[in-house]
């Protein structure tokens, strides 16, 4: 019942749906519960800032690893999100209007976690005239006068239909400007429905275009029923555009009422897409089971300009994130 609830609550859209049964995670995939004191600094921090974490709005894995690191993705524009996807955690429904106050409590929430580098994601916000493209500009703004040794990391939305969104984010300079394709085009009817994977493909070529210094980034899950030949395609379209990192992860099932994992992707299956990525042409590669959007961005970070600085000198290295 307790469970029927939580769906009610977080997802109306997915209550009537048939449940698809949770499949047993392989040993590979299992993770402690947190209980670090210093978790419970940071939990108690985001508490007090009154912000949000896509950390926990998405049910990551990770959480205990980062949070006990002081690591927290802050996660701006509310908890609820106007899209539906298949895969997604977060609550969806009519978000509430934008806090004008949120981009100085996540600068303070930055500063006193000392945070190194920061990654600032969103909800899908489909019902503002520019997606929240100038809440993000804000955030970074107050990030950089607050926190100035901090380097940022955006994970936008696609902006679907908003003209103009790309170039305020990209104007306000991120160091990373990221977002994921999340699957192959096959599965975006049934997994990633609101969305358009030539859209956010354009978005991460737009970025690049508008400013080449910001680095680009996107992520796949696997397991979702792909095929390695699409997944194949998908890094091909990410090199076309010239998309400097890519991340790629296990697909977990949150509830019964969200799309099935299809396949547990061996660390031997990821090894072999790192390889494969790694000859594609990217500067950083992130592929294991557990690997998230924002997990170990901060050391990723390093040693993504550590992989420019070098290709730039000419010796072409290259770098992978374990």
């Amino acid at each position: 019942m307790a469970t029927r609830v939580l769906i009610d609550h977080r997802h109306p859209e997915k209550a009537h749906r048939p449940d698809n049964p949770v499949a047993r995670k392989p040993a590979w995939i299992r993770v402690r519960a947190p209980n670090h004191p210093t978790y419970h600094e940071t939990r108690a921090l985001m508490r007090e800032n009154k912000l949000v974490t896509v950390c926990e709005e998405a049910a990551c894995p990770n959480i205990g690893e980062c949070w006990s690191q002081r690591h927290a993705t802050m996660m701006i524009m509310g908890d609820t999100c106007t899209r539906a996807c298949a895969f997604c955690n977060v609550r969806t429904g009519m978000p509430e209007a934008l806090d004008a106050s949120e981009p100085a409590r996540v600068a303070d929430a930055v500063a006193k976690l000392g945070l190194r580098h920061v990654v600032v994601t969103s909800v899908d916000r489909d019902d503002l005239a520019d997606g929240g493209a100038r809440h993000f500009a804000a955030v970074i703004g107050a990030i950089r006068a607050t926190a100035p040794g901090t380097t940022i990391e955006v994970l936008t939305p696609d902006f679907l239909r908003k003209p103009g969104a790309t170039e305020i984010v990209a104007e306000a300079a991120p160091d990373v400007f990221n977002h994921n394709l999340e699957t192959v085009p096959r599965l975006y009817p049934t997994i990633r429905p609101g969305a358009r994977y030539f859209q956010s493909l354009r978005l991460l070529d737009q970025v690049k275009m508008l400013n080449p210094a910001i680095f680009t980034k996107s992520g796949l899950m696997v397991g979702l029923g792909e095929a390695r030949a699409e997944v194949g395609q998908v890094m091909d379209d990410l090199r076309i555009a010239d998309v400097d990192f890519l991340t790629l992860g296990q697909y977990l099932q949150p509830t019964p009422k969200h799309a099935t994992v299809a396949s547990f992707v061996t660390p031997d299956e990821f090894a072999d897409y790192a390889s494969t990525a790694r000859a594609k042409g990217f500067l950083m590669v992130s592929a294991t089971p557990l690997t998230r959007s924002s997990y170990h961005a901060d050391a990723d970070f390093a040693a993504l300009k550590a992989a420019r600085a070098a290709m730039l000198a000419g010796s072409g290295q290259q770098a992978v994130s374990a």
